[in-house]
């Protein structure tokens, strides 16, 4: 089972002009060693049987001829492969000369695709040679022994995928072909091209690709023709792109003066599901579709009734797919600069947030348990970040330590420290005598630290909090992480409930950056060495005594698990949906040698058994910013029955093996 992925490649073939004989023996080698690597697709570029640099060789009844032999023995050479092969070549059709991508399998050639929009400006002369795929009408060719369909509007369908082309200008145009294939259904579009180079052309075709894969959310596979093209008047360096959603998945290397081939394997499942979430790419499909497919012409929309035509290729057997894509293991968690861009925005919309909360509200106090966590820290940090912005008194900031069973010395002086470092006001409120008589009043033993024991410190915390809010007539700030709340890892109606929530939707793996990250760049060394133990300090919610040493005995990763695959695990079921035996594939690959099968499945299991029976504390969640493509609020991205069954989920992880 592929889960969805596609293995695609990107081949750029030594060429000599004119000469196709040498061509197709170079293309047939690259399609033989595709085959061998478990390729499903390969696309080689624009005119790659000729070369596109023949100007008016084009018009040479012999080179015309030479490319359908070329094309005849690469087909008779790749008749017992699975392999489906893109090539270019010059095809007579109708008295005109177009330029097209050929689709070949198994000795067979499924379609005859023309390029749409061709360049006459500057260095291109291909109206001088060929006529647009959209000025002839769309037919038959006898070509190569069989009789082939020619049109611009061809789809192929495979076992795995619906396939689009384009050839190079196409994708440059204002409305490019590969906007219509996708809303008509194709899931990859490849580009067989002929890019020439120039300074500053390289950084834009990127941009322009990019952007193209983004906007219509499929895998963009881009071949462009390298060394051996004419150097008469321009260079030809040989261009390689994968693409999957605006991500480059993969590229080649420019200047080679050897061939080269550029695999990755595109998600296709993940496409599908990020256009089932965004409604509007359904939305512009109906609409194109309600409008007999119409395009703009003039600034006009010009009527078209010619449907769109699916091809099947062969339906071979699926083989195993050994993933070459690096999977990131920390998701939500970029790397270099864009993790310093990723932490400054998040700090900025979490700031703006509660600014928004404390103008609405018209209160100048905020009140914030402060346990020397993480958590509780970064909530601290937006809290003095906000009245900064507002140009009011940190005073106002009400920080409230709660010591109880479980508080260490070193949470506790953390805790204390980063309060009157940062000059906010500092209450010290102990929960101990208030949890010891309510365990009396309840009939509960205090040497029994079960669940009775750890909700009733959170919940006596809670009530301090909001009491106090009353007393300054404030509000509470909640501290609450994203990953606490996807494993229901909060005491409902205790640490679970607050007026704002501002940490409501970061991960707990970004939380710990957010940290460092404001450590960073604070001025006072005291402050930094603070938040940095902080950050050192192991994730607990100190419900249970020390242990010997006066260290904290209660780890929170020991009990649910590293919060590094929940974080991965919950990434994938709720941003792309996916079942838990391709996030099991996915994990293994991300985290290579840390964790072994047998840990990422028990964990994996956990997560799925704690996402589905904590929902009801997500149905009820305080009001909070969403600040990444994640977020629990039943007000926006999830909506789920408190009481809805695991039970599927469950099942395929113990079917994992």
């Amino acid at each position: 089972m592929n889960h969805g992925f596609v293995k695609v490649a990107s081949a750029i073939p030594l060429v000599k002009v004119a000469d196709c004989q040498y061509n197709v023996e170079q293309i047939e080698s690259l399609v033989i060693q595709a085959e061998g690597k478990g390729i499903e697709i390969i696309c080689l570029p624009e005119l790659s049987l000729t070369a596109y640099t023949c100007q008016d060789l084009f018009q040479q009844q012999l080179l015309t001829d030479e490319a359908e032999m070329a094309l005849i023995h690469l087909m008779n050479t790749t008749r017992s492969l699975d392999i489906i092969s893109l090539v270019g070549l010059p095809v007579p059709f109708h008295g005109a000369l177009l330029n097209c991508a050929a689709v070949i399998q198994r000795g067979k050639i499924l379609g005859l695709v023309p390029k749409t929009y061709l360049p006459n400006y500057k260095e291109f002369y291909e109206k001088r040679w060929f006529v647009s795929g959209t000025d002839v009408s769309e037919g038959t060719v006898l070509i190569c022994g069989q009789q082939v369909t020619v049109s611009s509007r061809l789809l192929f369908r495979t076992p795995s995928c619906c396939f689009g082309i384009e050839i190079c200008e196409d994708v440059w145009a204002p409305v490019p072909p590969s906007s219509i294939l996708t809303l008509q259904g194709a899931d990859i579009v490849f580009n067989l091209s002929a890019n020439s180079d120039a300074v500053g052309k390289y950084a834009y075709l990127q941009s322009l690709l990019a952007q193209q894969s983004a906007r219509t959310i499929c895998g963009y596979v881009f071949s462009s023709c390298g060394y051996g093209e004419s150097t008469q008047d321009v260079v030809f360096s040989g261009k390689g792109f994968i693409y999957e959603n605006g991500i480059l998945l993969a590229e080649g290397k420019r200047h080679q003066l050897q061939a080269q081939m550029i695999e990755a394997e595109i998600d296709v499942e993940r496409l599908r599901a990020e256009r089932r979430t965004n409604t509007t790419f359904a939305a512009c499909a109906a609409q194109l579709k309600g409008s007999g497919n119409r395009v703009w012409e003039n600034g006009q929309p010009a009527a078209s009734n010619a449907q769109y035509t699916f091809i099947e290729t062969e339906r071979v057997p699926a083989r195993p797919i050994s993933l070459t894509r690096v999977i990131d293991p920390h998701p939500f968690v970029p790397v270099g600069k864009r993790l310093d861009e990723r932490c400054q925005e998040i700090f900025d919309i979490q700031i703006d947030g509660l600014a928004k909360r404390i103008q609405h509200t018209g209160a100048q106090t905020v009140v914030v348990g402060i346990s020397g966590g993480l958590d509780s820290t970064l909530a601290l940090l937006v809290c003095v970040g906000t009245f900064d912005k507002l140009g009011l008194n940190r005073r106002g900031i009400v920080g409230i330590t709660m010591p109880g069973f479980g508080t260490t010395d070193r949470t506790y002086t953390n805790a204390v420290n980063l309060m009157k470092l940062l000059g906010i006001t500092i209450r010290e409120i102990s929960i101990k005598e208030a949890c010891l008589q309510h365990f009396a009043d309840i009939g509960h033993d205090a040497e029994k630290h079960d669940v009775t024991y750890e909700n009733s410190q959170a919940r006596e915390r809670t009530q301090i909090l909001m009491d106090a809010a009353n007393q300054m007539n404030g509000f509470v700030v909640g501290t609450g992480d994203l990953s606490e709340l996807a494993l229901g890892w909060a005491t409902y109606n205790g640490d679970h409930m607050s007026m704002y929530g501002v940490n409501a939707s970061v991960p707990k793996t970004l939380v710990r950056h957010l940290v460092s990250w404001v450590a960073e760049r604070i001025g006072d060394d005291i402050i930094r060495r603070t938040l940095l133990d902080i950050v050192d300090t192991p994730i607990s919610p100190e419900l249970t005594p020390a242990d010997e040493q006066g260290n904290i005995a209660q780890k929170t990763e020991d009990l649910v698990g590293p919060y590094e695959l929940h974080d991965f695990f919950l990434y994938y079921l709720l941003r792309w949906g996916f079942r838990p035996a391709k996030i099991y594939l996915l994990a293994r690959q991300a985290f290579g040698q840390a964790y072994d099968d047998a840990t990422i499945r028990h964990w994996l299991r956990t997560f799925c058994r704690r996402f589905f029976a904590q929902q009801y504390k997500r149905s009820c969640l305080p009001d909070g910013p969403k600040v990444g493509s994640c977020s629990l609020s039943p007000r926006g991205d999830w909506r789920m029955p408190s009481d809805a069954s695991a039970s599927l989920w469950l099942k395929e992880c113990d079917e994992l093996g």
